[in-house]
């Protein structure tokens, strides 16, 4: 599985996949399922999760600075109110990118 394209839009990130599936993702959601230790926990040896301190929301947190590349599996968001330690798999993207109806093939 790999992207082609990744374009930053308005309300979210549009991805190309190499199988021609298109997805959209909304900044909320893409936000909502940061992948950080402090978003989403951390577990430790005996499967506790544990969370960092929580975040206040304001409109920045949901506004897309850019993006970066984590070599070839990976995309980190960098957002507007400077969270930025969220490592996006391939996977969890194309997870996020399937709507309720199922992938758009283009």
């Amino acid at each position: 599985m790999k992207i082609l394209e990744l374009v930053h839009l308005p309300i979210g990130v549009a991805i190309r996949w190499d199988d021609g599936v298109e997805s959209l993702i909304d900044f909320h959601k893409l936000r909502d399922a940061c992948p950080c230790a402090n978003c989403s926990g951390e577990s430790d040896l005996f499967g506790h999760k544990t969370f960092g301190l929580p975040m206040l929301k304001s409109k920045t947190t949901y506004e897309l600075d850019y993006f970066r590349w984590v070599g070839h599996y990976a995309i980190q968001f960098i957002w507007a109110d400077r969270h930025d330690s969220g490592i996006y798999t391939l996977g969890l993207l194309r997870k996020l990118g399937q709507s309720d109806e199922g992938e758009h093939v283009g």
